[in-house]
């Protein structure tokens, strides 16, 4: 749905991962060996992932100031599931926090939350305003106060809609 371009390290990831569900026209990607490759899913795993999903989904509507739009296992409980370590690089000693089982979707995620935090970008990713999208967003606006994945087609069916609300 979005012309924007992609987040900042790791949360490429979880954009992707949210953004695997169009719910305008209900189609999952993780349905599909093709749309789970990408996360190294296998079909059994595809179950876990929509309630990760689910949960990001729920958390980037609140980074927009934006209700959950259900009932969903709240991030916090599922990472904690995913530890992680500090790692230090010997050659020059920086210090990075890196998941445990480094194969898991739900231990990348943690690392790349992990990460955002850190370098202060994770509230920029965000979840569309439009009850039909929902689709997971970078916000690049100077303010941080982006609502819609695509100011083209969710910014403009709203102000549209609200336009036309107030000529009614």
């Amino acid at each position: 749905m979005s012309e924007r371009s992609a987040p900042p390290g790791g949360l490429a990831l979880i954009q992707a991962l949210v953004n695997t569900l169009d719910i305008e026209t209900g189609g999952d990607a993780l349905d599909t060996a093709e749309g789970r490759a990408p996360f190294g899913l296998t079909e059994g795993e595809a179950g876990a992932a929509r309630e990760l999903r689910e949960s990001l989904r729920a958390t980037l509507l609140a980074h927009a100031g934006h209700p959950a739009h259900r009932a969903v296992t709240p991030l916090g409980e599922l990472l904690a599931r995913a530890p992680l370590v500090v790692t230090v690089d010997p050659a020059d000693g920086s210090a990075a926090l890196a998941p445990v089982d480094a194969g898991s979707l739900l231990s990348r995620v943690a690392a790349a939350v992990a990460e955002a935090v850190v370098a202060g970008t994770w509230h920029r990713l965000k979840a569309c305003e439009a009850d039909t999208c929902h689709w997971a967003y970078y916000d690049r606006s100077p303010a941080g106060r982006g609502r819609w994945c695509s100011m083209q087609v969710c910014g403009a069916r709203a102000k549209m809609r609200r336009y036309r609300e107030r000529s009614a």
